[in-house]
Order: structure tokens, then C-alpha cells, then sequence
């Protein structure tokens, strides 16, 4: 099982569609978590009618990846790193046992990605304590669980450092269904252009994955992921997604090379 955590409908489609659609055709069972309902994404709608609107276009989203969708949790700037929201994505993990959870970058330009990413680490990391008790209740539950962390937006963190990759994985030969799941976002349109100035997203969510794949220097266009660290989580060769695609994910020197410098400093 493969399940993919994010904070906003349309954050899967930016950053994670492309190797979910790639682990699909390579057999796995995909689940789709957005943590927040997407309320606050509209200048036109009331947040009401946003919520209903961005359900809608995330439960077409996750159909078009082939994937199970999970209904949200929290309102747009609720998603905090609390007990409560523990719990429920904690149940979320025992329910669905994923091998493989794809999350956010720990480091990011804004606060609901990077705590959506700190929730859903804690969620698989207490997955097989008996002691810790879920919302609703679910039993521990066993097996290893690898977590990847995709790249932020805009490839930086919060004060503008670029974030490298571990791993580039090739998405060019689904990029044209990666962009058709984001494409179930029309609400977002209008948003992201007056308020981000992304001048259509579908072609921003493009942009950064061909800048991705030049990164690579090998892939058209491309996906990043760092593996958070195996500690209570699998084994520390566990590494599923360069076992499943192969050829289509290649390691980054360069990430490498960072770390041995960060350790000889």
C-alpha cells in the first residue's frame, strides 16, 4: 500500500502524482490524504461552498490516479502539529498499513505543508505501538513503513536555500495524466493566479517538474523525494521506491556529496 498525505487538494497533484501514478502501473494499491478541506482556496466562493466544491474536485483527482481518496480533517490554517490530529491520521495509517508514505518536505514556504509533514511522520511512526490509542480506535499494526518527502514548492525552503532531492524519479511518461489529475482542480485556476501569481498552475506544476528532470540531468521531466530516516520506521536499506521503478529513479549525487560535507564541517 502506498499513501500519500498532503495538506491541500491539489498539493498531491503538484508535488506527487507522477510517482503515484508510476507505483500504480507498478501494481500498488494507491490511498489519497488531503489533511485540510481547502476552504480558505477561493476569492469568489464562501468557505462553505468551497469546502463542497474542493471535494468534489479532490475525490475526481484521486479517480483519475487510481487511488483510494480519504476524506479531509481540518479546515485550511488548522493543521497543527496537536494531539487531536495525531490520532485521526494515526488511525489512517493502521487502516490503510502503507509500505510507503509520500508527504511534504519538512522545510517549506508555508506552515500547513510542513506540519502536515511532521503529522504524518508521528502517524507512521506510532502505527505499531499497542499503548498509543487512535481516534477512532484501531490496533497497532506491524511491518516496515519507508517515508519519502517530496520537494517543497518552488524548490526552496522558507528562506529561499534550495532543497535537494535524494532521488529523482522519471515521471515523463505519466506527465500527461499527472497534469489531467491537477486539471480536476478548475476552481483553483482563478485562485492561484490572483493570489500567487502562478498564471495557470497546470503549466506551473509543468515548469517545476522540467526543472526537476534538468536537475537530473537525464529525465525530461522529473519528481524529487528524501527518505526521512529508517529509525522506527524499516530497515536501513529499505528504500522501495528505487526497488519498484528501477531505472526510473536514480539517486542524486549531489545530495550525497552535501552530506559528507555537512559531517566533515
Amino acid at each position: 500500500m502506498v499513501l500519500a498525505v498532503a495538506a491541500h487538494p491539489d498539493d498531491i497533484e503538484f508535488l506527487m502524482a507522477g510517482t503515484l501514478l508510476l507505483l500504480g502501473k507498478a501494481g500498488w494499491e494507491l490511498h489519497y490524504a488531503n489533511l485540510a478541506t481547502g476552504n480558505c482556496g477561493s476569492n469568489v466562493f464562501s468557505p462553505a461552498r468551497t469546502r463542497r466544491v474542493r471535494r468534489g474536485e479532490a475525490r475526481e483527482a484521486a479517480k483519475r490516479l487510481g487511488a483510494h481518496w480519504h476524506p479531509p480533517l481540518v479546515d485550511d490554517a488548522e493543521i497543527f502539529y496537536e494531539d487531536r490530529l495525531l490520532r485521526r491520521v494515526a488511525a489512517l495509517v493502521r487502516d490503510v498499513r502503507p509500505s510507503i508514505v509520500l508527504t511534504h518536505s519538512p522545510q517549506d514556504y508555508m506552515e500547513d505543508h510542513m506540519n502536515a509533514s511532521r503529522v504524518a511522520v508521528t502517524a507512521a511512526f506510532v502505527r505499531g505501538m499497542p499503548n498509543y490509542r487512535t481516534r477512532p480506535a484501531r490496533p497497532a499494526v506491524n511491518g516496515e513503513c519507508t517515508v519519502y518527502h517530496a520537494l517543497p514548492h518552488g524548490l526552496c525552503d522558507g528562506l529561499g536555500q534550495q532543497v535537494l532531492p535524494e532521488l529523482f524519479v522519471d515521471t515523463t511518461a505519466v506527465q500527461a495524466a499527472k497534469r489531467t489529475a491537477l486539471a480536476a482542480h478548475e476552481s483553483q485556476k482563478a485562485w492561484l493566479d490572483a493570489t500567487q501569481g502562478m498564471d495557470s498552475y497546470l503549466d506551473a506544476m509543468e515548469d517545476m517538474a522540467r526543472v526537476v528532470g534538468r536537475m537530473s540531468r537525464r529525465f525530461r521531466f522529473a519528481e524529487g523525494w528524501r527518505r526521512h530516516a529508517h529509525l522506527g520506521f524499516c530497515a536501513a536499506t529499505a528504500d522501495p521506491l528505487r526497488a519498484t521503478l528501477g531505472g526510473l529513479c536514480q539517486p542524486n549525487p549531489a545530495y550525497r556529496r552535501g552530506l559528507a560535507e555537512a559531517d566533515s564541517s
